[in-house]
């Protein structure tokens, strides 16, 4: 994902009046606030999509780890 910050671009998004009064009159940046909280979800999102992607071979690498081991058993010291 582009961390970096692109051009911004108007949109129309329908939100509770109620919330968006409130956030005015405490002074939020309901843009900034709203960039944070996509910023977060697609990072979520993406933890989830790759997770899913690779649980198989996280499952076989675990499996094959009890089964056998690490490389550095013999020079734990716990």
């Amino acid at each position: 994902m582009r961390m970096n910050r692109a051009a911004k671009r108007p949109i129309n998004l329908s939100l509770d009046a109620d919330l968006i009064e409130a956030a005015r009159a405490h002074g939020l940046n309901l843009s900034a606030i709203t960039e944070d909280a996509l910023r977060k979800r697609i990072a979520e999102e993406d933890a989830r999509r790759w997770l899913a992607e690779n649980s198989e071979a996280i499952a076989a690498q675990n499996a094959w780890t009890a089964e056998r081991g690490l490389f550095s058993d013999e020079f734990r010291g716990w």
